[in-house]
């Protein structure tokens, strides 16, 4: 449910006493976190946030998050208001709440972003983004969200304690893109649709240089662009295959369906291919 249904829902429920233990509207909403306590707006914010806090602890974590929302909104700008924010986002973080989780720490950074915490809000959006990510087979619109979200924290954050994780999150986000465009790649090439395989290859090469596909992404391109008679594009492939990953099965394969053909590996340096890695090659023969 997003933030602004849910903020609606609440309220009309405080009003109307539609989530109390009370036939009729005038009931009060002392029942609303426990029969036991007085109303919660004759309730001072410590005593809410003490009562969040030991929900939290209790791994009660929709319960929480409500109550920390309420001392936000009984007692806005205050300090308790600013950190029960922050502990809003953690607490439906933890119960998997994440379109909750991801809107109260945006809020949170809209809020204060200069703020020592925002770099922790930020990892929450990123985090939040992260665990919705799902194989390879399915949308990446989310994997999407949390690639930019991890880039954001590091980017803004570079001495935060959580970019550490953040970039191995983000390498394996990257991964997950990449294995993405090799699945469609691949089931272009079984097609027949070597244009189409290629330009899903080539943006792994492009765009994902650093994830574990690259090797069968140029593998591929020998392959696709042979079947489509472009064998300098082909030998080219071949040659940043096998200057990078010399010994691997992919090259192995490469070099065997070039030699066949009649090719011979080496190609243009002034090829895509040979442009694509000169940032990332160490070596002379580009």
């Amino acid at each position: 449910m997003s933030a602004i249904r849910f903020t609606s829902v609440f309220r009309n429920a405080i009003l109307c006493g539609a989530l109390l233990s009370v036939s009729a509207c005038g009931g009060g909403v002392g029942n609303l976190f426990g029969e036991s306590k007085p109303p919660i707006e004759t309730r001072p914010a410590e005593d809410i946030f003490s009562d969040a806090q030991s929900e939290l602890a209790k791994e009660n974590h929709r319960r929480s998050a409500k109550m920390f929302d309420e001392i936000e909104r009984l007692y806005p700008y205050s300090d308790l208001a600013k950190k029960a924010m922050l502990l809003s986002a953690y607490a439906s973080y933890e119960g998997a709440d994440y379109d909750k989780a991801i809107t109260s720490a945006q809020r949170y950074i809209g809020f204060y972003p200069s703020d020592d915490r925002t770099d922790y809000a930020r990892y929450l959006v990123a985090q939040s983004y992260y665990e919705q990510i799902v194989d390879v087979g399915r949308d990446q619109g989310v994997t999407k969200e949390a690639l930019s979200s991890l880039r954001e924290l590091i980017a803004r954050h570079p001495e935060s304690d959580y970019v550490d994780d953040a970039r191995l999150k983000l390498d394996t986000a990257l991964d997950q893109l990449s294995g993405k465009e090799m699945t469609i790649g691949r089931y272009y090439l079984k097609r027949g649709d070597y244009l189409a395989a290629i330009n899903r290859f080539q943006t792994v090469v492009k765009q994902y240089d650093t994830t574990t596909h690259v090797q069968e992404a140029l593998h591929r391109l020998v392959e696709a662009n042979l079947a489509l008679g472009l064998v300098d594009e082909a030998k080219s492939a071949g040659a940043v295959l096998g200057h990078n990953y010399p010994g691997s099965d992919w090259y192995t394969n490469s070099y065997a369906m070039l030699t066949e053909s009649g090719a011979v590996v080496g190609g243009s340096k002034d090829s895509w291919y040979s442009r694509a890695y000169r940032q990332v090659i160490k070596g002379q023969w580009l």
